[in-house]
């Protein structure tokens, strides 16, 4: 992580509900620059809330939500994804009658002006996924659940985000590919991009992550290193996770 500027991401005594209701209570967490952080926590304590209200997809009540310095408060979601933040959503929605290059694409619709930095960032893409760039003209709809993901992440890369955030990107998986995604979130981390990953996965969040946030109830009740647990997390999943 470096230390130079300010966070990729600080949020700090977020509110953040649907309604009335808030589902997520004085949240402060952040990530470095060219840190993988992890979101820990049961099912509807709050991890997706966190994403969705960084993306500015729900109502802030209270605090503040910066990325590289700028609050994203009050902006709306198209504006935060033209460089400030981008979500690879759990479920990962493709559009499937398109082709993987296209899909790409759509990540740069701000950037569409600037073909030469378009370029790039499919360049860097393919880098990082060669089997895409290999199958670039074959339809979504024609990839494995693993291929997909690469897709869902490759889309979010070439926005040229300052934050990445990940909703569950393990899940619905087999193996090999969730290894395969780790290694490219592994790989994206080495490269010098700031990633918040929602995990149901506790070990793998711990293999990707250099620190962990654990939520329950819609509050961070831990924050913990990486190096300080088990490989499998067992005493983090036994004292907040079930």
């Amino acid at each position: 992580m470096s230390d130079a500027g300010p966070p990729a991401l600080e949020i700090s005594s977020l509110y953040a509900g649907y309604g009335r209701y808030d589902v997520v209570r004085d949240v402060n967490l952040t990530v470095g620059r060219g840190e993988a952080v992890a979101l820990l926590g049961p099912n509807g304590a709050g991890k997706s809330t966190v994403l969705r209200a960084i993306m500015g997809m729900l109502r802030h009540r209270r605090g503040s939500i910066r990325v590289d310095g700028v609050d994203l408060i009050g902006l709306p979601t198209h504006q935060i994804g033209r460089g400030h933040a981008a979500l690879v959503p759990e479920g990962r929605r493709l559009f499937l009658d398109l082709s993987i290059e296209d899909n790409l694409i759509l990540g740069a619709l701000h950037l569409r002006r600037d073909k030469v930095r378009v370029d790039q960032l499919l360049a860097s893409v393919y880098e990082l996924f060669p089997q895409l760039e290999a199958y670039r003209l074959r339809p979504a709809s024609a990839l494995s659940g693993g291929q997909q993901q690469m897709v869902a992440i490759g889309r979010m890369m070439m926005s040229d985000p300052d934050i990445m955030l990940l909703d569950e990107p393990s899940l619905g998986l087999a193996p090999l590919a969730i290894d395969a995604v780790v290694e490219a979130l592994l790989a994206l981390r080495a490269r010098g991009s700031a990633l918040l990953v929602v995990e149901q996965r506790v070990d793998l969040a711990i293999r990707l992550c250099e620190r962990v946030y654990v939520v329950t109830g819609g509050e961070i009740v831990v924050e913990e290193t990486s190096s300080s647990l088990d490989v499998a997390g067992t005493d983090l999943i036994k004292a907040y996770l079930g």
